[in-house]
């Protein structure tokens, strides 16, 4: 079973979503000398904790969730994407990421990119010399120390994670989750199950590719303001709304920390909501692929 297929079987569950919404609460860090995620003898059940590591245009975060809960319990981390995004200058990245957070158990990786059985099919936003490298197998050799690794497309990553501990309408009806960033990811959700690798961002809207259109770093690389850069989403929400008829857009990345201050711009005939679990979606995906992966 693919990582992303097993990882949406979690959409049965109806856990609590995060309080908190950065979803960064935190206990008591693990008694030293301990290995993270390790129960000591007669010590009360441990969380289920995996490292989830979301590689993106500009930044990698990584932090270490809960994948009972969807919370970053302890440990994270955002440090600048290479200038080099060649695989060896992004597993090196990687690496010292998990190194840092001293991590041994499951790691799950996202990339900004398609990715099936494990090969990296397309590099929009990171080098092309991505095409045809087996991710898994990078990623594995350059973090010997993690007990199994499990890489998938970044976007999809995000849409598991709301459907698991998000918005409960993702888990029901015909659902496009979008993240806003370096460029446009997306999931395509039904009743919960994923259709993985959409790339909905390279859809052509009026001749352009969607996310030149609209991804969220236009509005600061060009100065707009919110009306002006919703002007351009409008555009690209339309075209999905035409061809895919869905029940709900859901809206991620970081600029959805904002969506009170630019959903009055939205004018689109299907309802818009913002990610629940916003920036950390990708993490929180990650590891629970990974979490999912090492136990089907």
């Amino acid at each position: 079973m693919s990582a992303m297929n097993s990882a949406s079987l979690r959409s049965s569950r109806r856990p609590e979503p995060c309080p908190d919404r950065h979803c960064d609460s935190a206990p008591d860090s693990p008694q030293a000398g301990a290995e993270p995620g390790a129960a000591e003898p007669g010590a009360a059940e441990q969380p289920a904790v995996a490292l989830g590591i979301d590689v993106g245009g500009s930044a990698i975060k990584a932090g270490l969730v809960d994948t009972d809960t969807g919370q970053v319990v302890d440990g994270s981390l955002t440090t600048r994407t290479p200038a080099s995004t060649r695989p060896a200058d992004i597993a090196a990245a990687v690496a010292e990421t998990a190194r840092a957070l001293d991590w041994r158990g499951e790691l799950g990786v996202t990339l900004p990119a398609v990715v099936s059985g494990d090969i990296v099919g397309s590099a929009a936003n990171i080098d092309p010399s991505w095409v045809g490298v087996n991710a898994r197998e990078l990623f594995t050799e350059a973090v010997p120390e993690a007990a199994a690794v499990t890489v998938l497309n970044d976007a999809d990553a995000a849409g598991l994670a709301e459907v698991a501990f998000g918005d409960e309408r993702a888990r029901s009806g015909a659902v496009i989750f979008l993240t806003l960033g370096t460029g446009i990811g997306s999931a395509m959700l039904v009743d919960g199950a994923l259709f993985p690798n959409s790339e909905l961002g390279h859809l052509l809207v009026d001749d352009s590719e969607a996310e030149h259109l609209a991804a969220a770093r236009w509005k600061n690389e060009k100065g707009w303001s919110y009306e002006q850069w919703v002007h351009q989403l409008n555009r690209v929400l339309a075209e999905y709304a035409k061809l895919f008829s869905p029940d709900l857009f859901i809206l991620g990345g970081g600029i959805s920390a904002d969506f009170a201050e630019w959903e009055g711009y939205l004018d689109v005939n299907v309802p818009v909501a913002a990610a629940r679990l916003r920036n950390q979606a990708g993490i929180v995906g990650a590891a629970l692929a990974a979490t999912d992966t090492a136990h089907s």
